[in-house]
């Protein structure tokens, strides 16, 4: 290395000015600088696992020297705000008041052309790295390089790398040479106190990654307004600042709850609260996975596996996976783990079940969040969980973050885990699977979800419940976590084969792994598969345990496929009349609970209307009467699914009748049994999802005993397990218009003439239900035949439609990590695109809707009798955490569409406009009439908001 010019710090350069006490000097930026380099040192001392340290070194083709890797590590964080050196310093006049003359007098060509502090930084770090000796060799210039795109990518987006970085015309804009002795100056400051890293040959963009992940998550922590505040008040010689900085990191990083708790393994009926004994599914990955985990050869590193469980609904497959997570952490050396589900109502309930079995395990003092767009309204976190807590000072803008009963009380997150984008970052984290697929979005810190997700095992549920568009971004994902050697667990009842096999080999690939490419994987059913990422080698349930796992599940389903009509006209088929006869014996026989699964919310609307009016004389109350769908409030929506979930749960207390009329919210990890399941035709795999509902806790109960000693109703015990499809394609229907296109019409073609060939009606559960799942969804050849044109023409908009969802995904989703040489590839789309305009699933742009009621005097409240008047934010501005809450839980999210041309009438009240989610709502103002609410033309629509049946839309 190169001789360094020494030169005196200045410390009227700032670093940190906002909300910190006017009375003082700023906060010196030399401060904040190693401030940040000793956080990143801790959190690669503490935070970090295992395998991302291994990860980051291998990156770096530094594998045996972590201590290196280390302090490269700590000098990235240290040079992040170097690009403060610069124009910023006047974007505060009165923190520019403090800069001394010899800065003032050379300010070059600052202020001709406004550069922002990170790209700034960009352009000024290989100046910095060759003042210090790095550079002036051809096996550092790439790590010279790949250490300014981190410090240009410290805000969450990565720029393009400038070839005039370095003239001279473009480093006068940061200020004359005073300026960039100065930059020298600070960033040797940083270089002694990490000791002195040395550049390494090779700086992978996967590595680079993650330690910008890092420097973010550093630069947020010490960032901290009440942090910040006490150093300014205690500055103190700055000889022995770097070291305080290292003595204070850990009590930052446990308030943050950031700090790793170890599990107390308990046994598996233990830990997750198993009556009996764990199931075979559930002891092949306790007793068989560990095997196949450990067969690596020794002193090879560890490089991750897939592991892809198939089963039935209600198999216990979470539980499985929870085991399997045991096994695969403690094997690649992964700490925690982020379990995924496909939507929020799934999520809220899974959140509640980890708590308990992290509860169980003495995982008290962990970090447990619960991560999608609606969490804060969850009952997982109080009220006074949620007021605003000390402020991250960042200068892209302040960050409010904020603080966030049962075992959820005990697992409730620490409160600086609920800022904005940080969720992921707990040790275990419950939520949907769109806060992981960001991180393969070309949105600000997708850098920070990836290193929250590369050091956990990575658990996606429900696996088929993905379109071809989130499929790619799904692959995406997969690729990059194969390349971290993150584990990854898979699981599904339904998932075909082809949608597995490329879901495998995307991981696979991204572990680089050769021998992938020309073989196939499938799982077993029901079972596991589990792939090595080094070698792709595979291992597979016992076909004893399989054997005995498909004998515990045994069941012959009894489908009856129905033709009805959609309309008034249908006389014995009409749908409504079908179902009222099915629902007859429930009603006026011997009892019982059926499950009606209805396609759309108008049609649930008028099933539980025309169920009502028919037996409402006959002693039907509203509690044996049900309705559940995505179209109530979320309050009421949250007490209407807990009182379905408790009713026809495992553990009752079991109704003597019940019909629930719901529409696919029921079809996703919601623990339901039915005796009865009734189900508008369905693409096939949805409607054995459905049928996953009927009879589900019939083997648990013979060995249990029952709920309440209530035995099966005399009709269902003749019948057995039983599916009744509403099949409007039989005898030459087509699919109803009030449906539009809520299904492709190929796929519910193909599930009808599927049913209609099933030898005896019945469906084999287990053995059937994969070969029925390939015949309807599977990859297939061409179908475009001359002579069966409606068939065709179903085909090819089918196809069409999946390929066209693919190229979108395509054309949006980040490299794979191979593909990437330079990190602004990342962020590839034009403008800095932020997390809201990001589109995880298409055809998902939505609102929120607020539905008030306008009294006679023109007064809005929210209840019909006008005793609840709107919520307003206090004389200061500011708004009640519970008052917020309280607004947003009775938020309905519908289609924007319809509000198309009305939304102008439709805001919100002018107080709420500075509000960042109320000013967002679309508000429906109900008139008022006798005491009645009226409807309100929307579009050519009418659309009200019932007690009953939610909100209306006719």
């Amino acid at each position: 290395m190169a001789h360094r010019r020494e030169w005196a710090l200045d410390e009227s350069l700032w670093g940190k000015s906002r909300g910190l006490d006017p009375g003082l000097p700023p906060y010196p930026l030399v401060r904040h600088l190693l401030d940040s380099a000793a956080m990143a040192l801790f959190l690669w001392d503490n935070f970090l696992s295992s395998s991302q340290r291994s990860c980051i070194a291998a990156g770096l083709d530094l594998a045996g020297e972590p201590k290196r890797v280390r302090r490269l590590v700590g000098l990235c964080a240290g040079l992040h705000d170097i690009g403060k050196i610069s124009g910023f310093q006047f974007c505060e006049a009165r923190a520019e008041g403090w800069l001394s003359d010899e800065l003032m007098r050379d300010r070059g060509k600052i202020g001709v052309d406004d550069v922002a502090h990170d790209l700034a930084g960009m352009k000024a770090a290989p100046a910095v790295l060759r003042a210090l000796g790095f550079g002036n060799e051809l096996s550092s210039g790439a790590a010279v390089s790949r250490v300014a795109e981190i410090v240009g990518g410290h805000h969450g987006r990565f720029y393009r790398p400038d070839p005039l970085a370095v003239s001279s015309a473009r480093e006068a804009l940061l200020g004359g040479k005073a300026w960039a002795l100065q930059r020298e100056a600070h960033a040797a400051a940083v270089f002694d106190a990490v000791g002195a890293p040395e550049l390494p040959m090779k700086f992978s963009a996967a590595a680079a990654v993650l330690v910008t992940g890092v420097v973010i998550l550093a630069d947020w922590l010490v960032s901290q307004e009440h942090y910040l505040r006490s150093r300014q008040r205690r500055l103190g010689p700055l000889q022995g600042h770097f070291g305080k900085s290292l003595r204070d990191a850990e009590c930052l990083a446990r308030e943050a709850g950031l700090m790793p708790v170890a599990l107390e393994r308990k046994g598996f009926c233990e830990a997750y609260d198993i009556a009996g004994k764990p199931n075979a599914l559930q002891r092949s990955i306790a007793e068989e996975l560990p095997t196949a985990v450990g067969a690596r050869q020794p002193g090879r590193r560890a490089r991750g596996g897939i592991l892809l469980v198939t089963a039935a609904p209600g198999d216990g497959k979470s539980e499985a996976a929870l085991e399997a997570e045991r096994v695969l952490s403690g094997g690649f050396g992964t700490r925690g783990f982020a379990f995924l589900l496909p939507t929020m109502a799934t999520s809220d309930q899974m959140h509640g079940r980890v708590a308990g079995v992290l509860a169980r395990q003495g995982a008290g003092g962990a970090g447990l969040t619960l991560t999608h767009s609606m969490a804060w309204l969850s009952k997982a976190y109080a009220d006074d969980d949620l007021v605003a807590g000390p402020r991250v000072m960042v200068c892209d803008g302040l960050e409010n973050s904020t603080r966030a009963e049962g075992y959820q009380a005990l697992m409730r997150p620490r409160w600086w885990l609920r800022g904005p984008k940080r969720p992921l970052l707990a040790q275990y984290t419950v939520g949907t699977v769109d806060q992981a697929l960001m991180a393969v979005l070309p949105v600000r810190h997708n850098a920070l979800r990836m290193l929250a997700l590369s050091g956990k095992t990575f658990i996606v549920d429900e696996a088929h419940a993905y379109d071809p568009y989130m499929q790619v971004l799904l692959g995406r994902l997969l690729c990059w976590l194969g390349a971290y050697g993150v584990p990854v667990v898979l699981m599904s009842a339904t998932l075909p084969m082809s949608v597995s096999d490329r879901l495998i080999k995307e991981y696979l690939k991204g572990a680089g792994c050769k021998q992938s490419e020309e073989r196939s994987f499938s799982a077993p059913y029901p079972g596991w598969l589990y792939v090595d990422a080094e070698t792709a080698e595979c291992t597979v349930i016992s076909d004893a345990l399989r054997e005995e796992q498909a004998a515990e599940r045994r069941m012959d389903l009894k489908v009856d496929q129905v033709p009805v009509v959609h309309g008034s006209c249908g006389g014995a088929r009409d749908r409504l009349a079908v179902i009222e006869r099915l629902a007859d014996p429930i009603v006026s026989g011997s009892g019982g609970c059926m499950l009606v699964v209805c396609n759309t919310v108008g049609n649930a609307q008028a099933t539980y209307t025309w169920l009502k009016e028919r037996y409402e004389d006959r002693g039907l109350s509203r509690s044996d009467l049900q309705i559940l769908h995505a179209r109530f409030p979320g309050d009421v929506r949250e007490a209407r699914t807990q009182m379905v979930t408790a009713g026809l749960g495992r553990l009752g207390p079991r109704p003597e009748r019940r019909i629930i009329v719901a529409t696919q919210v029921v079809e996703q990890s919601l623990d339901l049994d039915a005796d009865l399941v009734v189900s508008d035709l369905a693409p096939l795999a949805l409607l054995l999802q459905r049928a996953g509902r009927c009879w589900r806790h019939e083997t648990w109960w013979a060995g249990q005993g029952r709920p309440q000693g209530r035995s099966r109703p005399d009709w269902a015990v003749v019948t057995g397990p039983r599916l009744v499809v509403l099949d409007p394609l039989l005898d030459g229907g087509g699919v109803p218009r009030q449906w539009g296109e809520v299904y492709p019409e190929f796929l519910l073609a193909e599930t009808s003439k599927a049913l209609s060939e099933l030898p005896r009606a019945t469906v084999a559960i287990p053995g059937d239900v994969q070969d029925l799942v390939e015949r309807v969804h599977g990859d297939r050849p061409e179908l475009f035949h001359w002579d069966d044109p409606v068939r065709s023409e179903q085909w090819s908009a089918y196809v069409g439609k999946g390929l066209a969802e693919r190229s979108v995904g395509g054309a949006l989703v980040i490299p794979r990590p191979r593909g990437v040489r330079q990190l602004h590839q990342l962020h590839h789309l034009q403008g800095t695109e932020d997390e809201w305009d990001a589109a995880t699933r298409l055809g998902a742009d939505s609102v929120r809707l607020l539905c008030v009621y306008q009294q006679p005097d023109g007064t809005l409240t929210l209840d019909v009798g006008g005793d609840q008047e709107l919520p307003q934010p206090g004389e200061d501005g500011r708004w009640a955490v519970k008052d917020v809450r309280r607004l947003m839980g009775k938020t309905i999210p519908v289609r924007a569409g319809w509000f198309s041309g009305e939304r102008e009438r439709c805001q919100p009240p002018t107080a709420w406009a500075d509000h960042p989610m109320l000013s967002e709502l679309l508000v429906l103002a109900q008139p008022v009439c006798d005491g009645q609410p009226q409807p309100v033309t929307v579009g050519r629509r009418q659309m009200w908001l019932d007690e009953e049946l939610g909100l209306v839309r006719q």
